[in-house]
């Protein structure tokens, strides 16, 4: 059995390159443990743990033990030590403070053996540390591990993506509005990079409209907040923000009385008024065939609907509007 681990500092908000190695461990491994690299207290942030566990969970990783804290186990990294004799200073690292608490090199290793992980996989930032801890291993009684480093996801110069930048967290793109099966879908196409690779929001972008393609109407208007009637809006969005932006240009009213054709205007009321409070695609466009018969002003009607001269399909607005909503903007007087 491959057992693996994946072990972030609660310092925040996931950074994407460190959601590459979750995604890499959770596909590599056949048991994962998530672990909480918390030796240093004064890196972590009130609610870091809470939001890496939100984010993990928002990309779908599933763990299948922890969140183990490391700051809970330093009793047995000091004991693990001292039955072994080692000194406080390893091949010129410090094992611990001299308050005995442990630092992270001495807790990873002990943390490695006491979960029998067979396989590190993380990213080329943590290779200086490979012989270090190999030789811990060996010191402690143990077999190292089998260590793979993937590279950096880093930004436009090839530098270390800064949690700044413009999707560097996962935080970032989901406040963005990409569904997170676009996000782990782009992960998942890197696998674990040879060198490193500059973050690519485009593929992101592009892998997003397949994602929100493929919902069925009422699943895109649960992720966007809005009426299922509004779905047909929303249809091409890049991302839920501009759906949901899509969709709110219609459902919210004008700022502006259009006073253009009113006889188009009191056609369609006279058209909407018997049929139901919301009506199907079918009837909606029955709606604007009959407009089109009579050789109705469809423009001032959208201006009259949504206040703008072009927007999505005039029949996704119909049937997004309510009947008592749509004759209200119609007919405002």
């Amino acid at each position: 059995m491959v057992r693996v681990r994946f072990a972030p500092s609660p310092t925040g908000t996931l950074h994407v390159g460190n959601a590459l190695s979750a995604v890499a461990n959770r596909r590599f491994g056949d048991w994962l443990l998530l672990r909480l690299d918390d030796t240093d207290a004064a890196r972590n942030v009130p609610g870091g743990e809470e939001a890496i566990v939100e984010d993990l969970r928002w990309l779908g990783i599933e763990w299948d033990d922890g969140p183990v804290r490391q700051s809970e186990r330093a009793s047995r990294h000091m004991a693990a030590a001292r039955e072994a004799g080692l000194p406080q200073r390893f091949e010129g690292v410090m094992l611990w403070r001299d308050d005995n608490s442990p630092t992270f090199h001495l807790a990873t290793v002990v943390d490695d053996i006491d979960f029998e992980i067979t396989h590190v996989i993380r990213g080329s930032d943590h290779r200086p540390n490979e012989e270090l801890h190999a030789a811990l291993h060996r010191a402690l009684g143990s077999q190292p591990p089998h260590v793979i480093h993937h590279g950096l996801l880093v930004g436009a110069d090839g530098k270390k993506l800064s949690k700044r930048a413009d999707g560097a967290t996962v935080a970032s793109l989901r406040e963005d509005g990409y569904p997170a099966e676009a996000v782990r879908a782009y992960l998942e196409e890197l696998e674990l990079p040879r060198h490193d690779v500059h973050l690519d929001l485009e593929r992101i972008r592009s892998l997003s409209v397949d994602v929100l393609a493929h919902l069925d109407d009422a699943q895109l208007a649960s992720r966007a907040g809005v009426p299922v009637e509004a779905a047909a809006l929303m249809r091409g969005a890049h991302d839920l923000v501009e759906a949901r932006r899509l969709a709110q240009s219609v459902l919210e009213p004008p700022s502006v009385e259009s006073t253009q054709s009113p006889e188009t205007l009191e056609r369609f009321v006279e058209l909407r008024r018997p049929l139901p409070d919301v009506i199907s695609k079918d009837e909606a466009k029955t709606v604007i065939r009959e407009l089109k018969a009579v050789g109705g002003n469809l423009r001032a009607l959208r201006a009259a609907l949504t206040g703008a001269e072009r927007g999505p399909e005039l029949w996704a607005v119909l049937r997004a509007l309510p009947r008592d909503e749509a004759l209200r903007r119609a007919l405002p007087s």
